[in-house]
């Protein structure tokens, strides 16, 4: 069985999201029209982002990395800091993110 990840996050204001989220993501792999970007994080899994004001701030995506800590310094380095952390018990971490909007963002590390 396949599985793949198509997750969006509503925004009220696409070009403002746009310039955020380049600095979580890095640059879109695709626009497919003028108020949406995504972004392939790897084979068939994506995240993307659109404009739809009515439903902007009720996101919630988290990303598994393999390099939480050097994802965090450099998303640091471009003047964003997390809104949080959480350590779990079997050695999981999430450090959280909100975008201008409120949607939360999320990038977790897994015990190797």
């Amino acid at each position: 069985m396949s599985l793949e990840l198509f997750a969006g996050l509503p925004v009220a204001d696409f070009t403002a999201a746009l310039s955020w989220y380049e600095i979580l993501l890095g640059k879109p792999s695709m626009f497919p029209h003028d108020t949406e970007a995504v972004w392939q994080l790897a084979d068939h899994r994506m995240v993307y982002i659109v404009q739809r004001p009515e439903h902007a701030g009720h996101g919630l995506v988290t990303v598994i990395v393999d390099d939480l800590d050097s994802r965090v310094a450099a998303i640091a380095e471009h003047g964003i800091e997390p809104a949080g952390e959480e350590n779990y018990g079997n050695g999981v971490r999430k450090i959280t993110y909100h975008d201008p909007d409120g949607n939360e963002i999320a990038f977790g590390s897994v015990p190797g």
